[in-house]
């Protein structure tokens, strides 16, 4: 197995960081939206389990970015699609709760 090309790692990281951080910072956003306020527009049984996925997606991106600074290793595009999909749909709630909130 051939070893990976040292700039091949630093263009991986100085991709999927930037992105990483960003799943990160609207993942916590959200968490704290649904943390700390009852949504309107969610069951409580909805919110709890919008919460509990975003908890794990959080996980999971903590371990890539810990994974690709040891190894600079990339991640398949279907790693990424969850959590994209997830921060649609947290852009979406927040966006719904925003607008409750508006007079």
């Amino acid at each position: 197995m051939a070893l990976p090309d040292p700039s091949d790692s630093r263009l991986i990281q100085a991709i999927l960081d930037p992105l990483l951080d960003d799943f990160l910072y609207w993942f916590g956003r959200s968490r704290l939206l649904l943390e700390t306020h009852n949504l309107s527009n969610l069951s409580a049984p909805e919110q709890a389990r919008l919460l509990q996925r975003i908890h794990e997606a959080e996980a999971e991106v903590r371990s890539v970015k810990a994974l690709l600074a040891v190894t600079g290793v990339g991640i398949a595009p279907s790693t990424l699609a969850p959590w994209h999909q997830l921060v649609t749909e947290c852009w979406q709630i927040g966006h719904q709760w925003r607008v409750s909130q508006s007079p």
